[in-house]
């Protein structure tokens, strides 16, 4: 069966085709600056260096899945002679409040409840939802799966996800720790096992998702019992431009100090905070490490300020699984950059996590990154979110 995984967001779509006989790559792509002007799909065929581009104004979700379409069948790109040789879809969709703990096949019912989930996600869900309907319009005997970033967390037990305000207000409006970035958790933690040769029930991993957006998540015999991000992404580590933890009291001493409404104090917490904010030069890891380089101060502080925090979150789920076997690095930072696991792990010596600087000097591969007198095992898994999604679109479909 080949499976179609569409990944929306507000004006952009991500796609990519597999093949689950042997979950081999047959293409995938992107499509950029839904409804503004400027346009494009970037469409690449596996084993092909040249890739498809169009430009040409798509004002809506439905003209973007119309392109991919055409870009799945063009004679010379395409990797299908027919959609009827798509089995299914599976959608990437951020949040399910406590309404499912697993992937589960769309039908109406389920769009109800993704309805009822937009207040909780506003920015994500929306164009998770629109992406879907304009796959059902265009597709619509293909089977459609939901594949949920917090269907993994749903695990937690209460002491976890349960906040101290008073119980009404989860009781009425469902405020409670829900978790995110949970298919790439799942994964690199499946794959964290397989490398290691251990079965995944028999571990305790922490891993850590380190990129723009960067979480990290306890996980005990398979399942997630705590997470960094909260009832928003917003909550947990610093970010790219997210603040993450802090004093609550801090946003009314700011929207006093400022002038500023509770909007726009949002505002700053979501996109001129973390890393962008201390350093005053980027959200990019790499510029920051590039601004290091040449002595800026603040660029150092964030670093070493991102850094303490994940610490600070590893120790803590050490303390709450009584112990760790494994610790597993992921995203475009985790992934990458060799200086942040480095400053990660400089100071978890003591509870024997060792990392082993030349095994480090490595980006973007699976391996394992430890000394060989470390009591805990250091992974670098490169996450494969699309994988994991048209996996499970597999499973409840074929």
């Amino acid at each position: 069966m080949k499976v179609l995984v569409i990944n929306c967001g507000s004006s952009s779509l991500k796609y990519q085709v597999l093949d689950m006989s042997n979950e081999s790559l047959l293409a995938k792509g992107l499509v950029e600056r839904i409804g503004i002007e400027g346009s494009a799909i970037s469409h690449e065929k596996t084993g092909m260096k040249e890739k498809f581009v169009l430009t040409e104004p798509m004002e809506t979700h439905r003209d973007a899945i119309k392109n991919v379409i055409g870009a799945l069948l063009d004679s010379k790109y395409g990797v299908v002679a027919s959609m009827d040789e798509i089995g299914a879809v599976g959608h990437r969709v951020v949040h399910a409040g406590e309404k499912y703990a697993d992937s589960i096949v769309i039908n109406g019912k389920v769009m109800d409840v993704l309805l009822e989930c937009e207040e909780l996600a506003p920015l994500h869900n929306p164009p998770n939802i629109l992406g879907i309907n304009a796959c059902r319009e265009l597709m619509p005997t293909t089977p459609m799966v939901a594949v949920f970033d917090t269907a993994f967390h749903q695990t937690m037990p209460p002491e976890a996800y349960t906040y101290a305000l008073p119980y009404e207000y989860y009781e009425k409006y469902g405020i409670r720790k829900y978790g995110f970035h949970g298919t790439s958790h799942k994964y690199v933690s499946e794959r964290a096992a397989d490398i290691l040769g251990v079965n995944l029930d028999d571990l305790k991993i922490i891993t850590c998702h380190l990129g723009n957006g960067a979480s990290v998540t306890a996980i005990k015999r398979g399942k997630s019992i705590d997470t960094s991000m909260g009832f928003t992404p917003l909550e947990g580590l610093v970010m790219g431009t997210r603040s993450g933890d802090m004093d609550p009291a801090i946003l009314s001493y700011i929207s006093e100090k400022e002038g500023l409404s509770f909007a726009e104090v949002m505002n700053v917490l979501n996109k001129e905070s973390g890393v962008l904010g201390i350093s005053g030069v980027s959200s990019d890891f790499r510029d920051l490490e590039n601004a290091v380089e040449e002595g800026n101060e603040r660029a150092a502080l964030a670093i070493k300020v991102f850094a303490h925090k994940v610490r600070f979150y590893i120790g803590a789920y050490i303390a709450i699984m009584n112990g760790v076997d494994a610790i597993v690095f992921t995203a475009g930072v985790g992934e990458n950059s060799i200086e942040m696991r480095d400053v990660i792990c400089a100071e978890l010596g003591n509870l024997g996590i060792k990392l082993d600087l030349v095994k480090n000097k490595i980006r973007g591969k699976e391996t394992i990154i430890s000394r060989d007198d470390s009591k805990v095992a250091i992974l670098l898994v490169p996450t494969n979110e699309e994988l994991m999604i048209a996996r499970d679109t597999y499973r409840l479909t074929k």
